[in-house]
């Protein structure tokens, strides 16, 4: 699925998107190449607050607006490589942001549904996403999910949350794929992988990370 010449394309920094993924290929050993290819053509630039763009495509995060960030280019290449994305998949994703990892989703799967705690940049980032035709944002309380469009394929998390939310497992489809960084701290937590098949859920750690609170009825308390 491809964005409007507004949001992709070539530009000024296509040199340095370039360098950034040819550094998630040859030093952190990311493989996936739909996911690398993606990675290359979305402009991330786009996606950080105007004074922050001359870091776009470093590896590290970046501070927004309401006390969120935009996650380093790597946990973006590694949680979205983790959710297998067929071209037919349906993704739920909890915490747009400024939509960066949701272009992504959407250059990989077939329609996305994020969800947005903070109203003011569901805004933004449904305004920033405009080009894309598989997306739809709403603002509201991720943790319950989107029952309405349920059961989805593969469901992404970009916040750290104590459990797996519920609402969120039983929206995920028999064979699908949750991916979530999950902790007893508000700022460490591991990334797992859970898998729903009809034996029951298999979890897969991939390691600690830290990602900014899930706020919600079934995560973190304000």
């Amino acid at each position: 699925m491809s964005a409007s010449a507004g949001t992709r394309g070539s530009d000024e920094y296509t040199m340095a998107r370039e360098r950034m993924v040819r550094i998630l290929r040859d030093d952190f050993g990311v493989s996936d190449e739909r996911v690398l290819a993606a990675m290359g053509s979305v402009p991330r630039h786009l996606f950080v607050p105007d004074a922050f763009r001359f870091q776009a495509y470093r590896n590290n995060a970046l501070p927004i607006s309401g006390k969120q960030t935009i996650s380093q280019p790597l946990i973006v290449a590694r949680m979205t490589e983790l959710l297998e994305i067929g071209e037919r998949s349906k993704i739920l994703e909890i915490g747009t942001g400024t939509g960066y990892q949701t272009a992504i989703l959407a250059e990989l799967g077939d329609k996305i549904y994020s969800i947005e705690r903070v109203p003011e940049l569901a805004s933004a980032a449904e305004r920033r996403l405009a080009g894309y035709r598989n997306i739809t944002v709403k603002a509201g309380d991720g943790t319950k999910g989107w029952e309405a469009y349920s059961p989805y394929d593969r469901i992404l998390v970009t916040a750290g949350s104590p459990v797996a939310p519920e609402p969120l497992l039983a929206q995920l489809a028999e064979g699908g794929i949750l991916v979530i960084p999950i902790g007893d701290e508000k700022g460490k937590q591991d990334l797992l992988r859970i898998r729903k098949t009809e034996k029951g859920l298999e979890r897969e750690s991939f390691g600690a990370c830290t990602f900014v609170p899930l706020i919600g009825d079934h995560g973190w308390n304000e």
